[in-house]
């Protein structure tokens, strides 16, 4: 049986269990934060196509940029209605339908451009969505349950299921190729994610995100990611001089110009910050993220997201290397994520080597601005899915200059499947108790991050969706077919 095929076994395993549900037993329904939904809208994660809360279709054609004034969050986008010409204006994202009435938008006359109005709750009342000139605006209801994963990672119980006694009994290299099929169907999800925000804001732009989103660790995905969504790459580098002030200060970590709060080893770095912020503060000011929008306290002092914001400086600086990092042959994957780690792993900052804040005390000791564990997490999740797209999947992709369409793709799939794992979290852990239960090989099984990211997958599809507690769960009678003899390759 080929990798493909495998990948494919599993699909069809998903899609044909009949119990794979989009309630969870797990979870408590999605919630979001205007920030976030925002988030999600432009990085297309509720896709591209929609019907309107009048039955017409609606097409985004351009997702435009962050407004820096006040007025809709979006300019310069593009929407198409039922496959008429493209409409150029702006588009406005709130919670409920009614905030459009309530936040006083149809009297504003910043809102006189906006050509759609995107909301999450629908109100009892019903309404039209009207500019100051009296022009109506169409509306499109989302739904966050169908985002395939949040920036918060869910918290499950953990006690072991109906599973642990099937995958007990096969043997080891049964179990390794259960958890290769879901870890390779994964790798295919994401590199399909990856081609949809391609196509959305173009391969540097998706990359920088994606890049951004890996840096956050699981406590900042989404201020980071706002971030890089809000100063866009090239304007960033059309701004090299400025640009790690910009993310400093859009960041909200430059709310104070007095230099007497800091440490006198800090002065002269956070002095050089705000000479480059003071010129863009006012046209920036509107991108500013809240406080609240960081979680600092259960966050490592060396993952310190001021920390993760120096190396993004950096990677913005040297964008060009990094790319060249990218290239690869079709005998050299290997030699292509060895390149990877060297960049990623080279990146330093004068200042940031030696401190975990702007406020902390130095550290005697010099410190990675990105760990081995945080780049192999960006190669897993970033690096490896921006591949698989670049292997010829959609001829309609645009391709950079370091795409080969020639890599074969088991050969990304075998150098996937080498990446060690380095790090766990709650859901694998919860995921592990799940399947495996007390078999002695559980730790065995997690040893890669291929195994993982299976792991993951199968816990997302089967646990997390089934409302009976395990009970009627279809997975272990799956596994029972698993190894039957016509699945055998």
């Amino acid at each position: 049986m080929s990798r493909q095929s495998l990948a494919n076994r599993y699909a069809e395993m998903r899609e044909t269990s009949g119990r794979v549900r989009e309630r969870t037993l797990f979870a408590q329904p999605r919630s979001l934060s205007e920030l976030e939904l925002q988030a999600r809208w432009f990085a297309g994660d509720f896709g591209k196509e929609f019907v309107s809360t009048t039955g017409d279709k609606i097409d985004v054609v351009q997702f435009g940029t962050w407004n820096r004034e006040s007025g809709p969050d979006f300019r310069d986008a593009a929407i198409r209605i039922n496959g008429n010409e493209a409409m150029r204006g702006c588009i406005e994202i709130d919670l409920l339908d009614r905030n459009w009435e309530i936040h006083g938008h149809a009297t504003n006359p910043a809102f006189e451009q906006t050509v759609l109005h995107v909301f999450v709750d629908k109100s009892d009342c019903e309404f039209f969505t009207r500019t100051k000139s009296n022009r109506n605006v169409p509306q499109v209801r989302v739904d966050p349950a169908t985002l395939a994963d949040a920036f918060r990672a869910n918290i499950a119980l953990a006690k072991a299921g109906r599973c642990q006694a099937p995958l007990k009994n096969l043997p080891e290299e049964r179990v390794l190729s259960v958890l290769n099929s879901a870890a390779q169907f994964r790798l295919q999800r994401k590199a399909s994610q990856s081609r949809a925000k391609i196509g959305n804001h173009s391969i540097d732009e998706a990359l920088f995100q994606e890049i951004a989103t890996a840096l956050g660790y699981k406590e900042n995905k989404l201020p980071l990611t706002l971030i890089a969504q809000r100063l866009p790459l090239k304007f960033l580098r059309d701004n090299l001089g400025d640009a790690e002030s910009m993310l400093f200060g859009v960041a909200g970590f430059l709310k104070s110009s007095d230099l007497d709060t800091y440490k006198k080893s800090t002065r002269e770095y956070v002095r050089s910050l705000w000479d480059h912020w003071w010129p863009h503060r006012d046209e920036l000011q509107r991108l500013v993220l809240p406080e609240s929008a960081w979680k600092i306290v259960s966050t490592r002092p060396a993952n310190h997201p001021q920390r993760r914001l120096a190396a993004l400086s950096i990677l913005v600086r040297e964008w060009r290397t990094f790319k060249r990092s990218l290239g690869a042959s079709r005998t050299g994957i290997e030699r292509s994520v060895a390149q990877v780690r060297k960049f990623l792993g080279s990146i330093d900052h004068p200042f940031w080597q030696f401190h975990y804040t702007l406020t902390a005390n130095p550290s005697p000791n010099e410190m990675a601005l990105i760990g081995e564990s945080r780049i192999t997490e960006i190669l897993a999740n970033v690096i490896f899915p921006f591949w698989f797209t670049e292997n010829g999947r959609d001829a309609a992709l645009p391709r950079p200059r370091t795409s080969q369409r020639d890599v074969p793709t088991s050969s990304i799939w075998n150098e996937y499947s080498r990446l060690p794992a380095r790090l766990t979290n709650r859901r694998i852990e919860t995921g592990a108790i799940r399947l495996f239960g007390d078999d002695p090989r559980r730790k065995d099984f997690l040893r890669s991050v291929a195994h993982q990211q299976g792991l993951l997958q199968i816990y997302e599809d089967f646990c997390l969706q089934d409302n009976s507690d395990c009970a009627h769960c279809p997975f272990p009678e799956q596994m029972q077919k698993w190894s039957e003899p016509d699945w055998h390759c």
